[in-house]
């Protein structure tokens, strides 16, 4: 095996290869025909010598040559896997245009009857791939027969519908952020990884320009399709995206699934519900959850070797890894643990109550109490950390952010022992808003002994008026769904609940007119009361694991 091949394997921490690099064939620019007529490239990788073997499936947008010819087609080659690394339609040479989502289910069932046809191919095919390779899996494996013999789905969902658009509002950093790099990739080095700090301020200077429908221009100097379907596409009801969810055929999914995510990964809560779907009828699935974020190397790492093994498993014969179908990394007490569902039936969700002067606990709903403040838009408040596509993700310190005045602040006393928390996260705050059109933003904190409050997990909620319904007094309750963790809270720390009324850039400010995403220019500010009394018991649902399994 030749240097290179050494060093890619070692830093991905893949076992020693079973194939020379001399021992592999390459054939370049493999044409795929498509029913419209549009030609698809991809490239395979073998090892030489062998009649037909079975074939691994890449789908990806970001290109065959580079590190996903590297990764996913030479270092599975030197695992003894046959590997297809094909380019999605309108990108790298392949024919047609480019629109995410929407053309992976028909392209995909396509690719699979030509692969299928080859003489070097047993008629056995596998998936593998993350993020948006991941999502072309799910786009095809629920819907071919013969189904797949294996998926590898690493940090992805069925649906990217929940991830533009969660709570009802929209996920301006990522979304934007995409764009850029889809748009520009293929004149950038390393197929549009590496874009430059230049660029990289030009699209967080996009996210301020006002209406959103023009940020594609600003920050790349022309029109982005996906952009524009994506700003375009957001309002409710909306069924652009219906024929890119894939979510109703998971349970339909037989191959044997294996998932890998992490902590504070753009696509976490619906790649958990996938999973659990999954489990639910019967499947044979396992995923695996680390402190990670989603373009970590450590992610990456971890989806390459849990991806290998997979599938030399479940193609070449190797034992499949005995393990439960759900590992966790529980942070902060440095240990990984295991459980046989998703969510552990271990952990209870325990009400955090919100409470007068900042007093955040477990005791009975507070007997009275509310506090306010108003969100400006045209200062919209911002936000550190979490599950970011780029920049500084994962936990942040957040005191500049609870310091401003349109930032509500509650949290308990130190505690007396480590609490592990370990699940599902929910929110319900009782909430008056003048005018009706405001966001509720929700985010659980772990404050250290010097009072560093660094971000664990979070949720937003988009209201308009008659959704949720009011009470007779005007209040709505906002249910709102966060981000899952596993996380332990160490003795001496405080736990923390802030609401605002909105996290930008992650999510664009909430401008209270009711205006569409795309076009909204008008500012109308919004005073947000929160309650909490007993008619309106506003708390957090933290899922407390049992002391015996810690």
């Amino acid at each position: 095996m030749n240097l290179v091949g050494q060093i890619v394997d070692r830093i991905l921490g893949l076992p020693p290869a079973r194939v020379r690099e001399a021992a592999i064939e390459v054939e370049r620019n493999l044409a795929i025909p498509m029913p419209d007529g549009a030609v698809l490239l991809a490239d395979r990788y073998r090892p030489s010598g062998r009649a037909a073997m079975p074939a691994v499936l890449v789908r990806t947008p970001y290109g065959r040559r580079g590190l996903g010819g590297a990764v996913f087609g030479a270092a599975y080659a030197r695992q003894g896997l046959q590997v297809v690394v094909q380019s999605v339609r309108g990108t790298f040479g392949s024919g047609g245009e480019f629109r995410p989502l929407h053309q992976e289910k028909e392209d995909g069932l396509a690719t699979a009857a030509w692969l299928r046809a080859q003489p070097w191919c047993d008629g056995r095919l596998a998936t593998a791939g993350l993020s948006y390779f991941g999502y072309t899996q799910w786009a095809l494996g629920p819907y071919l027969d013969p189904p797949l013999e294996a998926v590898c789905l690493g940090v992805t969902t069925s649906e990217f519908n929940s991830h533009h658009y969660p709570g009802g509002s929209f996920a301006l950093h990522g979304a934007l952020s995409w764009s850029a790099l889809t748009s520009l990739q293929e004149a950038a080095p390393l197929g549009g990884i590496l874009l430059g700090r230049r660029q990289a301020r030009r699209t967080a200077q996009a996210m301020a320009h006002l209406p959103l429908r023009e940020a594609d221009t600003v920050a790349i100097g022309r029109p982005s399709a996906f952009w524009q379907d994506v700003v375009g596409h957001s309002e409710p009801g909306d069924g652009f995206w219906a024929a890119a969810d894939h979510s109703a055929a998971v349970a339909g999914l037989t191959s044997p699934a294996t998932m890998v995510t992490g902590w504070h990964d753009l696509f976490l809560p619906w790649q958990l519900r996938d999973f659990r779907t999954l489990s639910d009828a019967g499947r044979t699935a396992r995923i695996t959850i680390g402190p990670w974020a989603h373009a970590d190397l450590p992610a990456l790492k971890a989806q390459i070797l849990d991806q290998a093994s997979w599938l030399r498993a479940h193609l070449l014969g190797d034992a499949v890894p005995e393990r439960a179908p759900v590992r966790v990394h529980l942070q902060h007490a440095r240990s990984w643990r295991e459980f046989t569902q998703w969510p552990p039936p271990q952990s209870t969700p325990t009400p955090l109550y919100l409470r007068q002067d900042g007093a955040l606990d477990w005791r009975s709903p507070p007997s009275a109490g509310s506090d306010r403040f108003t969100y400006d838009p045209a200062d919209p408040t911002p936000t550190v950390g979490g599950p970011l596509i780029d920049g500084k993700n994962k936990q942040q310190d957040n005191r500049a952010i609870e310091a401003r005045p349109d930032v509500l602040v509650y949290s308990t006393s130190p505690l007396q022992r480590d609490l592990d928390v370990l699940g599902e996260v929910r929110a319900r705050v009782h909430v008056r808003t003048d005018p009706g059109h405001a966001d509720v933003f929700v985010r659980l904190c772990d404050v250290d002994e010097r009072g560093v409050s660094r971000n664990v997990c979070d949720g937003i909620l988009r209201l308009r008026p008659g959704s949720p319904p009011p009470g007779e007094d005007g209040a709505v309750a906002a249910d709102i769904e966060m981000w899952p963790t596993g996380y332990r809270f160490l003795r001496g720390h405080r736990i923390r609940v802030l609401v605002a009324g909105g996290a930008f850039p992650r999510f664009p400010r909430n401008h209270g007119t009711g205006e569409p995403v795309a076009d909204a220019v008008t500012m109308r500010p919004c005073l947000h009361e929160v309650l909490h009394d007993p008619a309106h018991p506003s708390h957090v649902l933290v899922p407390v694991l049992a002391d015996g399994d810690r």
